[in-house]
């Protein structure tokens, strides 16, 4: 299991990738050419990979993101160290906060 900030990365099986995933939205790369995993709302920073790979999601709205590495690849962020991941998937997870009323996304 891998963090940085307010981002969770889980090794999957294979095997435990669903098939009604579907591509994430949006551009899989930045103009950077990362594949961004979460943006900062206040700073512009990201928490990003770095290497070939793609984003896939499952649906619904709190739905995690899945993404698979064929090389491994590294997570970068201006404010953290890099960290390093082996070839795979992944389970990327966002942390959540409750706010009377609602649950929502951590946002930096």
């Amino acid at each position: 299991m891998y963090r940085q900030g307010d981002v969770l990365i889980v090794p999957l099986d294979e095997s435990a990738v669903p098939a009604h995933a579907v591509d994430a939205p949006g551009e899989p790369r930045d103009g950077r050419g990362r594949m961004v995993l979460a943006l900062g709302e206040v700073t512009g920073h990201a928490h990003a990979v770095l290497g070939p790979g793609r984003l896939v999601r499952e649906p619904g709205v709190f739905g995690p993101l899945l993404l698979h590495l064929p090389d491994g690849g590294r997570v970068v962020h201006e404010e953290h160290a890099a960290i390093p991941l082996p070839k795979g998937w992944y389970r990327v997870v966002r942390q959540r906060e409750y706010v009377p009323g609602a649950v929502r996304i951590v946002a930096d």
